[in-house]
């Protein structure tokens, strides 16, 4: 493949993650030897979502947004046991740059106490 083209697929699959809502710095960082983590994130309306597995273990993160405010709701779950179930209402909308830093912020939380794990 000659570089124009492996250069034209980067782009092209850089594009489809924004349209898909993945920031592209979360979907190109390699997992950690044994770290094992599945996540996706998936747009909903204004806001975004999280959800990230590892064996019996899974987190959540849910960004919804409107024009009067926006809810974060955070889980975490074993099995079939919740361990943390917050949420919390912003008195203004977020935008889109804050729910994607959340977004990313959690992600990586995530990954750091999954390691220490």
């Amino acid at each position: 493949m000659n570089l124009h083209k492996r250069y034209a697929t980067v782009l092209g699959l850089l594009l489809l993650m924004v349209l898909h809502g993945l920031p592209p710095a979360q979907a190109g960082d390699p997992p950690a030897p044994g770290e094992e983590l599945q996540i996706e994130v998936t747009k909903k309306g204004l806001g975004k979502q999280v959800v990230i597995s590892q064996g019996a273990k899974e987190w959540f993160m849910l960004i919804e947004v409107t024009p009067e405010n926006a809810v974060v709701v955070r889980q975490e779950k074993e099995n079939d046991q919740y361990l943390v179930d917050e949420s919390e209402t912003h008195d203004r909308p977020m935008t889109p740059g804050e729910v994607d830093a959340a977004i990313a912020d959690y992600v990586n939380s995530v990954k750091t106490r999954a390691k220490k794990q």
